[in-house]
């Protein structure tokens, strides 16, 4: 076992790396301000724009329930979404008015890089339920379709500004949501949940099944991907820098299958047809789903690429 040897009062100590790390560790607690409550956290910029991200996501989430109950897969996706944002949101508040952020940053996070990250995905998944109800539930004399639609905007709206200032502000550090990479990583995962929720004619199918196969299995990956960078401690139990190259190649692969069977057995013999509203077609619907198996392909292409050549903070291992 090796030793370090140290003066104290002219004293020479001999201790072990082991003790030493403990030192330290019992010096950086003791040093850390404890958990105490601070107002900025509300009566900062940030802290309203928190509060009035709560208050519109759930004025949304009710005026939604009031309107009807219509058990589509979009509505349900959009309820989930304006119920877990202001949640989401409601939590990052309440940590940052008791400063437990500060404890966090030392053994968990970059809680700059995790709420900047969290914020992006809350401005996407309000803009895709802004644009689902525009397109499914939106008539001349469907008055709560357009309340619900606007409410839902000026969320979006509330969310990318914070998205915004957090990517202006030199203070915040940013090590890989807040980063391209990070930022690739979380519209991989978005893309993939909106083709899971769009999937429909895929019965009786089983070049389409395995599409859905396709369609899964990524998922995960990336998802495993995103919250091993995010938590620090865990990914140095979790070398999971060592495998992203692997289920990339795994990724764009189960993709390419994909964008060949989905169109072609979605639309061989199946034509548009003449009535086909953008809110009860399934034709349409599925060429969603294809549009989005496009987009989430050259995204993980883009990933795989830049990973290989080692550019644009993506790092190869």
């Amino acid at each position: 076992m090796s030793y370090v040897f140290i003066f104290i009062r002219e004293h020479l100590v001999s201790i072990t790396p082991s003790d030493l790390l403990k030192s330290h560790t019992a010096l950086v607690i003791f040093k850390m301000e404890k958990p105490k409550f601070s107002l900025s956290a509300l009566t900062s910029t940030r802290g309203a724009l928190h509060m009035a991200q709560i208050v519109m996501c759930v004025v949304t989430f009710v005026v939604s329930c009031v309107w009807g109950h219509p058990g589509h897969t979009y509505w349900i996706y959009c309820m989930v979404v304006w119920g877990l944002c202001p949640i989401i949101s409601l939590v990052i508040t309440i940590v940052e008015m008791f400063l437990i952020h500060k404890l966090i940053l030392v053994f968990c996070m970059d809680w700059d890089d995790f709420t900047t990250g969290m914020a992006m995905m809350a401005s996407l998944c309000t803009f895709s339920c802004t644009v689902m109800f525009a397109n499914f539930y939106i008539c001349r004399k469907c008055i709560w379709g357009w309340m619900v639609t606007i409410l839902s905007a000026v969320c979006c709206a509330l969310y990318c500004v914070e998205t915004f200032r957090d990517k202006c502000d030199a203070t915040r550090s940013a090590t890989y949501v807040a980063v391209l990479p990070g930022f690739i990583k979380i519209l991989e995962a978005f893309i993939a949940c909106i083709i899971l929720i769009s999937l429909i004619g895929y019965v009786g199918k089983p070049a389409l099944l395995w599409c859905i196969v396709a369609y899964v299995i990524p998922l995960p990956l990336t998802l495993l991907t995103i919250i091993t960078n995010i938590l620090t401690k865990l990914k140095k139990c979790l070398p999971i820098d060592r495998f992203t190259m692997l289920f990339l190649v795994i990724s764009v692969l189960l993709y390419i299958t994909a964008a060949i069977l989905w169109p072609t057995y979605s639309f061989k013999g199946n034509p548009r047809p003449k009535d086909c509203p953008g809110n009860s077609c399934i034709w349409s619907i599925q060429f969603v789903v294809t549009f989005m198996t496009y987009v989430n392909l050259g995204l993980y292409v883009t990933d795989l690429v830049f990973t290989c050549c080692g550019i644009c903070g993506f790092r190869r291992s």
